[in-house]
């Protein structure tokens, strides 16, 4: 059976944000889920940043991520590793690639350009689930991920602005825009 990996990034910020080139990546979540959005498996690690080591209050605040957890985190070349590894032993059944709009993606291609990465998911189709949700839904523009959840009846689970349940969440969508396909079980 085929999955999908939502993916989602907390990263370094202030209070009015900063532009994607400032901002480095503190935590990681991945949920990966069959097409029915029923999670298989799930990976999650802290990031200590390299360029700004101390989260801001704002940002602190807005996660509720510690800066001990980030202190004691391993640097995002070692991380990235970890995850390539896990990545792994699901490609052969990987779909595609999901996250709620396109920040995670520029992020992730910005931070291996950065490092030298190198990433099974370049490989792999990636897909805007902010984007296909408001097409399916025929919306004016764009929701957040609350407001997309509360549209298709649903509540956010866990705190916000957390990577493996923000990835959670934006998985739980993931079966009202995938085409439905028999025969696959």
């Amino acid at each position: 059976m085929p999955h999908w990996l939502v993916i989602d990034l907390e990263a370094t910020t202030d209070e009015g944000g900063w532009p994607v080139a400032e901002m480095e990546i503190i935590e990681i979540g991945a949920t990966l889920v069959n097409r029915e959005g029923r999670e298989q498996d799930h990976f999650q690690r802290f990031v200590r940043p390299l360029r700004r080591p101390l989260l801001t209050p704002f940002c602190r605040e807005l996660t509720r991520i510690t800066q001990a957890s980030i202190d004691t985190a391993q640097p995002l070349t070692d991380v990235w590793a970890s995850f390539e590894r896990w990545l792994a032993q699901h490609q052969p059944r990987l779909e595609g690639w999901a996250s709620w709009g396109d920040y995670d993606r520029k992020q992730l291609e910005q931070e291996w350009q950065r490092h030298a990465l190198h990433s099974a998911l370049n490989h792999v189709p990636h897909m805007n689930l902010k984007q296909r949700f408001a097409k399916a839904r025929r919306l004016e523009r764009p929701l957040g991920l609350n407001g997309a959840l509360q549209l298709a009846g649903m509540q956010f689970n866990g705190q916000q602005h957390r990577a493996l349940e923000d990835a959670r969440n934006t998985a739980r969508l993931l079966p009202l825009i995938l085409p439905v396909h028999r025969g696959d079980d």
